[in-house]
């Protein structure tokens, strides 16, 4: 019980946003979006330690225990 004021809420604040745009400062958008661009990002690369082997597996290799064997 109790869920009709949360959901009459939500259904408020849905309908002022579907027809009451907020104002927008479109200036200070563009310059975001344009010193978005200036900005270095170091990410770090911890991928490296993995190795990917898949293109040394071979056909006569060990079955996949998962997999049922054929017949």
């Amino acid at each position: 019980m109790g869920r009709g004021r949360a959901k009459a809420k939500q259904t408020k604040v849905a309908r002022e946003l579907k027809y009451h745009s907020p104002n927008t400062d479109l200036t200070a958008l563009q310059r975001e979006l344009a010193g978005a661009g200036k900005s270095e990002h170091h990410f770090d690369d911890d991928s490296k330690e993995f190795v990917d082997d898949d293109d040394e597996d071979h056909a006569d290799d060990d079955p996949d225990p998962w997999v049922r064997p054929t017949r």
